[in-house]
């Protein structure tokens, strides 16, 4: 029964763009895949579908074609690089929050239909702090904010905690440094960002560890490879296998909360 599968949902954010979420969303869903975790990508970017471009995978299908009941979920998922799946975003459907009764039933048994075949939803979220963003964090049940070392970064970062702690009543944030040059100013990147926290707002912040500034990062976007599969020995790769490893010791959702449907439920209430 799909009710009694738990699937790890974890929402990758963190307010500005150019911190590399959506690189986040896939290394870190290639390294849980070679460690036998079937996942799935959502990007849920709806303006500015950009997963497809940083692997060079074109869909003539996506989400919205799900919701209006032309595909299945199923028939929608792209075969990704390492055996993940992408669910690839689409730009009609800014409005989740805003679905008819008929659209809203239609997503749950779309997410439901496939809550057997994942272990893990990763969903790559639009930059910024719009109410998408926020419904996407807000219903999953971990959140990873992604910070890079430059004021604009940690201020976007606060702001979107801050909301979904004050607003939404979410308290617990995990937090991966990236784009460092030492695991040092990750972790100072991370006091920098908690000491604001502590000060302002009741939340727990749990430091996940960080990702190095690799050259070959960006020589892997300009060839539409993940790092992790163009160059699974850089210092990049490494740091995502043993993300990969914390990710998949976080515990699993138990109870109604665990399941894919109690997700979508989440994502589409006013």
């Amino acid at each position: 029964m799909s009710r009694l599968h738990p699937v790890q949902v974890i929402a990758v954010t963190g307010g500005k763009g150019g911190v590399g979420k959506s690189n986040v969303s896939i290394n870190l869903a290639m390294a849980l895949s070679e460690m036998g975790r079937r996942v799935v990508v959502l990007d849920a970017d709806l303006g500015l579908a950009n997963i497809d471009v940083l692997l060079g995978i074109t869909s003539s299908r996506n989400i919205g074609d799900v919701l209006s009941g032309e595909c299945t979920l199923r028939e929608v998922m792209v075969e990704g690089p390492g055996g993940i799946k992408i669910v690839p975003a689409s730009s009609g459907t800014q409005h989740l929050t805003h679905l008819s009764p008929l659209e809203h039933a239609g997503l749950i048994n779309a997410f439901s239909e496939i809550s057997n075949d994942l272990d893990v939803l990763i969903i790559d979220t639009a930059a910024g702090i719009s109410e998408q963003v926020l419904s996407f964090a807000r219903a999953s049940q971990e959140i990873l904010m992604v910070v890079c070392d430059e004021p604009t970064s940690i201020t976007d970062c606060y702001a979107v905690i801050k909301l979904l702690n004050k607003n939404h009543d979410l308290f617990r944030f995990r937090v991966l440094a990236n784009m460092v040059r030492s695991s040092e100013e990750g972790r100072n990147l991370f006091n920098k960002l908690s000491k604001v926290t502590e000060r302002f707002l009741e939340v727990a912040l749990q430091y996940e560890g960080s990702i190095p500034f690799d050259e070959t990062v960006r020589k892997a976007v300009q060839r539409q490879r993940p790092v992790y599969e163009a160059y699974p020995r850089s210092k990049a790769s490494l740091a995502f296998r043993q993300l990969a490893q914390r990710v998949d010791n976080w515990p699993l959702p138990t109870g109604p909360r665990g399941n894919l449907e109690f997700f979508v439920e989440r994502l589409v209430q006013h």
